[in-house]
């Protein structure tokens, strides 16, 4: 399919099951013939970026909670006695989550290993706690969330064992490159180069892992063309998903410091869309949207708190891009893995 406006129209009533983007559920569908819920678990790791290796800040603007506000405790997998795989019961969901998270073992779902930096951890913890994940039979895959910086060469072995012991389910690697701009990284203390994660990015691809990649949209110092500028390389690089998400400022973080001092405003719900739309028109076809708004904790949010109104907005945006004949890869150059075209943004 061309994005440019040329060959194919887009394949709304087909593969995208009538959305104007490629989102997640409509691949979940296409693959296994219904919508998988992902579970997302907080397994007790930390980050580089917290414990002193590289700072001990973390990212500007990531919770006390690794960004996992949502997530269960490891004992939701875990046997009490931390050596044996176990099937979660819905009674071990803690009861503020309950709302949250369906009892697994009624319905297929997907690990998603979300709080902190996920591969951050001696090999032999890593392997039994994906093991026990994937060795759930309602578990369709598990989903990893990590940094560039934290995949060593042991790290990378581990997953392709997995990869081939379960041919059966899926393993996922997610990365938060967030912007591919040097000085927004800096103030956001992502603290690796762009370098780094194209490497990591080759790596994985080179062991037929997928790659999702996080964007955060609205971030200090970035206008919309920057914003379709970090979009755009994704499309010259072998990622599997993208996840956009609008900038959440939260309570105690560095972030809502500078928020409150005034340093920066917050994207209006009209001036996302805005941007939201190009980014989807801009993105490759082929490369399955994850997410296109975001979830900040109620009691944490400082701004925007228009977004706490999830359903509206993902209306609002389905509603424009029908209004607009808008869609995924209008404008799309057709350019795909082209490893010299990256050179420039390295």
């Amino acid at each position: 399919m061309s994005g440019n406006g040329k060959g194919s129209p887009p394949p709304i009533n087909g593969k995208w099951h009538g959305k104007r983007y490629y989102s997640l559920e409509a691949f979940f569908k296409n693959r296994y013939g219904y919508r998988l819920r992902k579970i997302s678990f907080d397994a007790g790791f930390t980050c580089p970026n917290r414990d002193g290796t590289l700072d001990t800040r973390g990212c500007i603007f990531c919770s006390e909670g690794g960004s996992g506000e949502f997530a269960v405790p490891p004992s939701f997998l875990w046997h009490p006695a931390g050596s044996a795989p176990m099937t979660p019961r819905p009674d071990m969901l803690p009861t503020a989550k309950a709302d949250r998270f369906p009892p697994v073992c009624q319905e297929p779902f997907v690990a998603y290993f979300q709080a902190y930096t996920n591969t951050y951890a001696p090999v032999s913890r890593l392997e039994r706690l994906y093991r026990s994940a994937l060795e759930h039979p309602l578990a369709a895959g598990i989903s990893i969330a990590t940094r560039p910086d934290c995949l060593p060469e042991e790290v990378l072995k581990l997953l392709d064992r997995l990869k081939k012991d379960y041919p059966e389910k899926f393993l996922w690697i997610e990365l938060g490159l967030q912007t591919i701009h040097k000085q927004t990284a800096v103030y956001i203390r992502r603290g690796y180069p762009l370098s780094c994660f194209a490497r990591a990015v080759d790596a994985l691809h080179g062991l037929s892992v997928p790659v999702i990649v996080h964007v955060i949209l609205g971030l200090p110092g970035e206008d919309a063309a920057m914003m379709l500028q970090t979009v755009e390389y994704l499309n010259l690089l072998p990622v599997s998903g993208v996840k956009l998400q609008l900038l959440h400022v939260l309570k105690g973080t560095d972030l809502a410091a500078d928020y409150e001092k005034g340093c920066f405003r917050t994207l209006s719900m009209e001036e996302y869309l805005n941007i939201l739309i190009r980014c989807i028109e801009h993105l490759s076809p082929d490369t399955v949207l994850h997410r296109v708004t975001g979830d900040g904790a109620r009691d944490l949010l400082v701004a925007p708190l228009w977004s706490l109104e999830k359903k509206k907005v993902l209306h609002a945006l389905h509603h424009r891009l029908k209004l607009q004949d808008s869609y995924q890869g209008k404008y799309w150059k057709g350019e795909k893995c082209h490893a010299a075209q990256t050179a420039d943004y390295l």
